[in-house]
């Protein structure tokens, strides 16, 4: 069995990664800015070449939209080269940060060119939005008397436990490059998702859409942050959302 560091390995995916890295039997480390064993920012990387030392893979699920990917990206990179023993690096990233100029694809398109530059092995999945994402889209939208979407654009969202299982396949020695995409299995409008969770949790809000303006939303339009071809998710949105009812 493999010595596996998770980044982010206290978070929402990053739990669910080490959990099912656990049950196969590697030896798991867990790193983010509050874990017991392996407390490291990221972005100034003290104590990083401790955690990484003797480690073989890495699964980097750390992430903020506040900022920081990259300085974390870098700080990283030069704990695996140092170490001497880290053979993949697996990374985390969003289906349509190539195409999509939202300033977070950006940053995870820019993480993804610096570890393909890195000279390390690299394995790179990325995924449409997750289940809770679209959930909290909805209940923002709904802490006003109207809730107000972005017109016109669809989603793909996937359940993070399915991305997780993927992650935790890809966590082995031998890196994979550039990997097969990861969409959810349906594509629907985000106004339908977010009246469909208004429904579900009780709350009656009149949905409407708002055009907007830009190129990041001109992206979502035509579709950038879907991925059709590849829904392989098996768990809908209104399945996650009888789960999340429990």
């Amino acid at each position: 069995m493999s010595t596996i560091l998770v980044t982010g390995g206290t978070g929402n995916l990053g739990a669910l990664v080490v959990a099912r890295l656990w049950d196969r039997g590697h030896e798991v480390r867990v790193l983010s800015r509050h874990a017991p064993d392996h407390p490291v920012d990221l972005r100034d990387g003290r104590g990083l070449d401790a955690a990484m030392a003797g480690a073989e893979v890495v699964v980097h699920c750390a992430s903020s939209p506040r900022g920081g990917d990259g300085a974390a990206a870098r700080h990283l990179v030069g704990a695996a080269r140092r170490s001497g023993t880290v053979t993949n690096l697996v990374y985390i990233s969003i289906v349509g940060v190539d195409v999509v100029p939202l300033g977070y694809y950006r940053t995870k398109l820019a993480v993804e060119r610096l570890l393909e530059a890195s000279g390390l092995g690299v394995t790179i999945l990325r995924t449409t939005q997750f289940h809770d994402l679209v959930a909290q889209v909805a209940d923002t939208a709904a802490k006003l008397p109207v809730a107000l979407v972005p017109k016109g654009v669809r989603v793909q969202p996937i359940a993070a436990p399915e991305v997780a299982d993927r992650l935790a396949e890809l966590a082995v020695p031998r890196p994979a490059g550039r990997v097969a995409d990861m969409g959810g299995p349906q594509v629907r409008t985000l106004a339908e998702l977010v009246r469909v969770r208004l429904v579900a949790t009780g709350r009656r809000r009149r949905v409407v859409e708002v055009p907007l303006a830009g190129k990041a939303y001109a992206g979502f339009r035509r579709g950038g942050n879907l991925a059709p071809s590849h829904a392989v998710g098996r768990i809908g949105f209104d399945e996650y959302l009888r789960g999340a009812r429990g």
